[in-house]
């Protein structure tokens, strides 16, 4: 969680890593995730230090219009550094979800709760990868280096690290993990 201003200039670096974009106002110009990213972690900061209600409003207020444009619905305090998001296109996140450093997104990704109930929202380890249509939901706990795959639905618990999930439901089909799907940043 962002707590100061060197925590946020961390977060924005591994996230800049993370997404492979290079350093400079022309990026941060022409890439939309990325200016994206910026928002969330900046609306981060605000709520978590609380100095200027107004800049918090003014940043919720940029993030929602960002966030509609590109089709991400990604509340703050969410995820840790290194948050990638390959692709515009739809992403809904449960402000519930606690996500680690270094998850890369793809579209259609959904992390949410079990119908009617709030704040049954997943926890999922550091150095995931989370691919297209996939579905992560509940009170369920998804461990450290763990690659989801393509339209996988995960409602259940899988605490171990370095394994592929995939089918509906997720079961493990494989033990090779998320290594070599996302840059490490964090």
């Amino acid at each position: 969680m962002i707590q100061s201003k060197d925590d946020l200039a961390r977060y924005l670096e591994a996230d800049r890593v993370a997404l492979g974009s290079p350093a400079g106002f022309v990026r941060w110009a022409t890439n939309d995730i990325w200016r994206f990213q910026r928002t969330l972690r900046r609306l981060e900061y605000e709520l978590n230090v609380g100095r200027n209600p107004l800049r918090s409003l003014v940043l919720r207020f940029l993030l929602r219009r960002q966030g509609r444009r590109l089709g991400f619905s990604i509340p703050p305090n969410v995820f840790g550094p290194g948050l990638s998001i390959a692709h515009y296109g739809t992403i809904v996140v449960n402000g519930g979800a606690r996500v680690g450093a270094n998850c890369r997104l793809h579209v259609g990704v959904n992390i949410g709760t079990v119908a009617g109930e709030s704040d049954a929202a997943p926890t999922i380890g550091d150095n995931c990868y989370i691919g297209p249509g996939a579905k992560v939901f509940g009170t369920i706990t998804i461990g450290l280096y763990v690659a989801i795959g393509a339209n996988a639905v995960v409602a259940s618990d899988f605490p171990e690290g370095d394994v592929t999930l995939g089918g509906v439901p997720a079961k493990v089909i494989s033990q090779k993990g998320s290594k070599g799907f996302l840059i490490q940043a964090a």
